[in-house]
């Protein structure tokens, strides 16, 4: 972002003197920006509150793979309570994996030591879903957008203060209202807060988190538009998390889709919504609704329960579900596999 902060040395300069060791080389040219290997995330039930379930854990991500290039946006998508946010704090090792590996150019960000993580952590930040949650009330909003650049020992009072002001004026809002705090502004505003810290860094991905579902729809479209021009100018990249196809169509260069902590598809946007594969895709993009009766799309209704993420049946998870299960679904849990040209689906019918 230009003038957004005094200049500074190399990003890789950076890394390795921030993070007191010498950083992996990065990946070569063309290479993904962020790569997720067998990413898994447990978590233990509370007996004191539900004294049944000692002992019990709940399967919250499991074996999940992605890559997302530089300058991309993936989009995850999945009914409520799938992982999907759980996947994207794992991204940032906001919560620690209990297997699985994940690399930002290169760079391992699971396994990495205290001060590496930090130097990484220049390069990654989140957008969370609740601006208003997100932000410091005592906080002005030019010292919460400033916070990033002060951790990161950038610049001096002043030149982290005219930053702030820079960064409000790129995200749409008055400069002149850095000193205000957070619940003089509107929700949409908040947002814009929001984004214009998470930026301060000049990240290279950004994970944004349900990061329009609380607002209001026309406010919504303010934001996406914000993001996709936001990308445009700064090359950045995104792991957008949202349960709205509509949205996640709109900003998406990728989409994956996500069932009880695995993903059960990821392609192109376009293949993706022209011509979904996996059962549970099709059921999802046939519940949107459509402008005209012309363009409804038509799915066997899905029936059944959604498996217990305590208790998960054996083979595949959506399986009971399913309106075209097999007897071999609910035996054997299908691997995601390419079934064209970065189209990979985790599906027995393509086998």
């Amino acid at each position: 972002m230009t003038g957004a902060a005094p200049a500074h040395t190399s990003r890789e300069a950076d890394l390795s003197r921030d993070a007191g060791a010498t950083m992996p080389p990065a990946t070569p040219a063309g290479g993904p920006l962020l790569r997720v290997d067998g990413l898994s995330k447990q978590f233990a039930l509370d007996d004191a509150v539900l004294p049944w379930a000692k002992g019990r854990r709940v399967q919250a991500v499991d074996n999940v793979s992605f890559e997302i290039a530089p300058g991309q946006t993936l989009g995850l998508v999945g009914e409520s309570g799938c992982g999907k946010s759980t996947l994207g704090r794992l991204v940032l090792r906001l919560i620690e994996p209990d297997a699985g590996s994940v690399a930002l150019d290169g760079m391992a960000v699971t396994g990495a030591g205290k001060r590496q993580l930090k130097a990484l952590r220049r390069r990654m930040q989140i957008v969370f879903q609740n601006p208003f949650g997100s932000l410091n009330a005592r906080m002005s909003v030019g010292e919460a957008i400033a916070e990033p650049l002060l951790a990161f020992g950038v610049g001096s009072r002043t030149e982290r203060s005219e930053a702030a002001r820079r960064l409000l004026a790129l995200v749409g809002l008055d400069p002149g209202h850095a000193g205000r705090y957070p619940h003089e502004f509107s929700g949409g505003q908040r947002q814009r807060i929001a984004i214009a810290r998470a930026i301060a860094l000049e990240p290279d991905l950004v994970v944004c988190d349900e990061a329009v579902s609380a607002l209001d729809v026309s406010v919504q479209a303010q934001i996406l538009n914000l993001l996709k021009d936001l990308k445009a100018r700064l090359g950045m990249a995104y792991l957008f998390i949202s349960h709205d196809l509509a949205v996640v169509r709109h900003v998406s260069d990728r989409v994956a889709v996500m069932y009880l902590g695995s993903i059960v598809e990821i392609a192109e946007a376009d293949r993706l919504f022209a011509d979904p594969k996996h059962p549970y895709t099709v059921a999802l993009l046939a519940s949107v609704p459509a402008e005209t009766p012309a363009a409804r799309k038509h799915a066997a209704p899905l029936e059944g329960q959604v498996p217990s993420p305590i208790d998960l049946p054996p083979g595949c998870r959506f399986a009971g579900r399913c309106p075209r299960a097999m007897p071999r679904c609910h035996e054997e849990r299908p691997a995601l596999r390419a079934i064209a040209p970065d189209h990979k689906v985790a599906c027995h019918l393509y086998a």
